[in-house]
């Protein structure tokens, strides 16, 4: 793509933006308002392929259609019926039938015309395509949870890096206004001195129940036609196919995801960490008791309290109650904030009208969590939701997934991400994969 080379009247402004976002010392982010709407030539487009077209993969796909300087050419996923589904709603977007349709995430990282690659695949999924993609040099939007390992996030922000890549975290919560304004009053003291978060991931939803109600393992069925169900399974154990293992409900299946843990814990402890400024470190002790079923299909724990502390004193306290979100708790008063919407509550009405002041610490503000990525893309400066913060956040959620399957209280160490003095424990944060797969 040219505009990375090529100096336009665009990238003046963008230049300019920067500069002035520099001297006040808040993060950069260039509202699409200020670049136009108008009608974008090719050569400042950005060429998306997308990696995962089931309901959130498309999602995002239909997102990122909605700007006129971005362009999708192909799409990627081994269920034939999402594949051509996307296939149709590109091709009808453009008004073409160019779009590319792939099984294999390997040809559609490799189309050299490509500029992103959006990730939105099962969690185990993300780190080998998202790698792939890094090493590739292409930028990517990857879903949250960042990986569905402490291992395999870290392969990820290394790839990104040493590539040189933008990535983006799909933990869309962190660009809400409401959120980013909650967590500047903490970290200005306006709640006092912070020393408790409280971390509210209630199980009791529609999906939930169902996952309850599930005592055993449903019976072997036949894999439909057009289903590459070998790949859909990727590096995990080799298991029987039943519809209830795979789209959608694979996430309650640790070999495939961490439960509501790293489903909606990824959005909220997300939160906490950028309120607790600890984006790019994470707690040193961790304790987490919970149940899960020793006989169903779904093993993800779905009862669960778990207290992270971390070197600063803070206490992160998790259960799986609701309203879903979080609380920070200072000496002087707290606020919670809702996820999903970003509606906040605090100790005293007046704490919600304060004012940031020039030298206070300012997060900044997200256009959108899309636009936001696609400005990054541009510019070539940092997402909101890096790799690191991404990786950061998903680190806690397996450690409290691996702290219940032990048993015990872990101590971590996360300048080398490492479990101290427990081997078993340490064995966890990175999965043995089938061959040929390999991180």
């Amino acid at each position: 793509m040219t505009t990375r080379h090529r100096a336009t009247r665009r990238q003046f402004i963008k230049r300019a933006a920067a500069l002035s976002a520099t001297a006040l010392g808040v993060p950069y982010f260039v509202p699409s308002a200020v670049l136009g709407k108008h009608a974008v030539p090719p050569s400042e487009r950005i060429v998306i392929g997308c990696v995962g077209t089931g309901g959130q993969g498309t999602g995002n796909m239909k997102r990122f259609m909605e700007f006129p300087d971005v362009q999708v050419v192909a799409v990627c996923d081994v269920d034939t019926r999402h594949r051509d589904r996307a296939r149709d709603l590109v091709n009808a977007k453009y008004g073409n039938q160019d779009c590319a349709a792939e099984n294999d995430f390997r040809k559609l990282v490799a189309r050299a015309d490509l500029d992103v690659v959006s990730v939105c695949t099962p969690d185990h999924w993300h780190a080998l395509a998202s790698v792939a993609a890094a090493k590739a040099g292409k930028d990517i939007y990857c879903e949250k949870p960042l990986a569905n390992s402490v291992a395999e996030g870290r392969a990820i922000a290394k790839a990104v890096k040493e590539n040189d890549r933008i990535l983006q975290t799909g933990s869309h919560e962190r660009s809400g206004a409401s959120s980013r304004f909650a967590c500047e009053l903490v970290r200005n003291g306006r709640i006092g001195k912070l020393h408790t978060i409280r971390i509210n991931l209630p199980c009791d939803d529609g999906h939930h129940k169902e996952v309850r109600q599930m005592t055993g393992v449903p019976p072997t069925m036949e894999v439909p036609e057009g289903f590459d169900y070998d790949t859909w399974l990727g590096h995990t154990p080799l298991a029987p196919y039943t519809e209830r293992r795979c789209h959608f409900w694979w996430r309650f299946i640790l070999s495939y995801g961490g439960g509501e843990m790293t489903d909606r814990g990824a959005h909220v402890i997300d939160i906490a960490q950028l309120g607790n400024g600890t984006d790019d470190t994470g707690p040193v002790e961790i304790e987490a008791t919970g149940t899960a079923s020793k006989t169903s299909l779904y093993d993800a724990f779905m009862d669960y309290k778990f207290v992270n502390k971390f070197a600063s004193g803070v206490t992160m306290i998790g259960e799986n109650k609701g309203p879903r979100g979080l609380k920070f708790e200072g000496s002087d008063g707290w606020i919670f904030i809702h996820i999903h919407g970003g509606k906040l509550e605090a100790s005293s009405e007046s704490l919600l009208k304060a004012t940031i002041g020039e030298n206070e610490i300012h997060l900044g503000r997200s256009p959108g969590h899309h636009r936001n990525f696609l400005d990054s893309v541009k510019s070539r400066r940092q997402p909101v939701a890096t790799a690191e913060i991404g990786h950061r956040t998903a680190s806690i959620c397996h450690l409290n997934n691996i702290a219940m399957l032990v048993g015990r209280k872990l101590k971590w160490d996360p300048e080398s991400e490492q479990i101290l003095d427990d081997p078993e424990a340490n064995r966890l944060l990175k999965p043995t994969m089938r061959s040929p797969w390999t991180i």
